[in-house]
């Protein structure tokens, strides 16, 4: 079993093998990878740059990896942007609805706000999502240099 080491964070170099893309109305893209897990030590303070090798080719990956608390910190505010999105989102679906729902005399038109709530709550449906799925896939490890098709991913249990 991969328990979790405190103080460490595991990561895969990923090199990829080949990227097929097929079809011309319907794409069909089909991408082959291989991972080469690390653990890497976190530093007490700050960030560190570790260098990782890709097992594949033996490229030299340099990564920079972050301290436990700039990492929680991290994540901590990307969570609360989503849920202030989500109460942005509920409040102006709930404006939306209520101005929207009047019956209005002719010729008067509806509050300047209305369509500043549409745009609120087209922003806020894509930007609740993606700041969660951001926070739960940070690891506070990013990619400084590497050769073109590889990258970093997290490893998770």
């Amino acid at each position: 079993m991969n328990r979790p080491i405190p103080g460490t964070v595991q990561i895969a170099v990923r090199h990829i093998l080949s990227d097929h893309t097929t079809g011309v109305m319907t794409r069909t893209r089909r991408i082959t990878w291989q991972d080469t897990p690390y653990r890497v030590r976190r530093p007490a303070s700050g960030k560190h740059t570790v260098e990782l090798t890709c097992s594949a080719c033996d490229a030299a990956v340099r990564a920079e990896v972050r301290d436990e608390a700039a990492t929680r910190r991290t994540t901590r505010i990307l969570r609360t942007l989503a849920a202030l999105s989500v109460l942005v989102l509920v409040m102006a679906f709930g404006y939306a609805v209520h101005e929207g729902g009047k019956t209005l005399p002719e010729g008067q038109s509806l509050p300047v706000l209305f369509p500043i709530s549409i745009i609120a709550i087209a922003l806020a449906i894509f930007a609740a999502p993606m700041f969660f799925v951001t926070s739960l896939r940070y690891t506070g490890v990013s990619k400084l240099d590497a050769p073109k098709l590889h990258g970093i991913m997290p490893v998770r249990n």
